[in-house]
């Protein structure tokens, strides 16, 4: 019986912790008190968006990424980020249906060259 009661104390206890977790962590982004959160505006629709990621390497991705109407393609890599190409607007299918995926997902990207450190 003394197992019973010890192993119930301890549920209880663990209940009540996790249950101040949540409770600290929902008031503290409630009062936004979490460094670095940012809250989108609820009007008006987002202005930045990925559009697509590939993957070069296993070290390396191309990041297509959409602000307001046009498209920036990014390499991202461990230690650097480069601008590939800036300044895109995007085909006119993608614009009118953005949610529609694109038939050229799985294609090998090609025309990059360079050296991996």
């Amino acid at each position: 019986m003394a197992d019973m009661e010890t192993y119930a104390r301890f549920l209880l206890g663990l209940v009540f912790v996790l249950g101040l977790i949540l409770a600290l962590s929902w008031a503290a982004r409630r009062l936004n008190l979490v460094p670095g959160a940012i809250k989108l505006a609820q009007t008006g629709k987002r202005r930045l968006a990925i559009v697509e990621i590939s993957a070069v390497d296993a070290k390396r991705r191309l990041v297509l990424v959409k602000r307001d109407n046009v498209e920036h393609l990014l390499l991202l890599g461990p230690t650097s980020e480069t601008v590939v190409e800036s300044g895109i607007t995007p085909p006119e299918s993608t614009l009118q249906s953005p949610a529609s995926p694109s038939a050229e997902t799985d294609s090998p990207v090609s025309g990059i060259t360079g050296k991996t450190s």
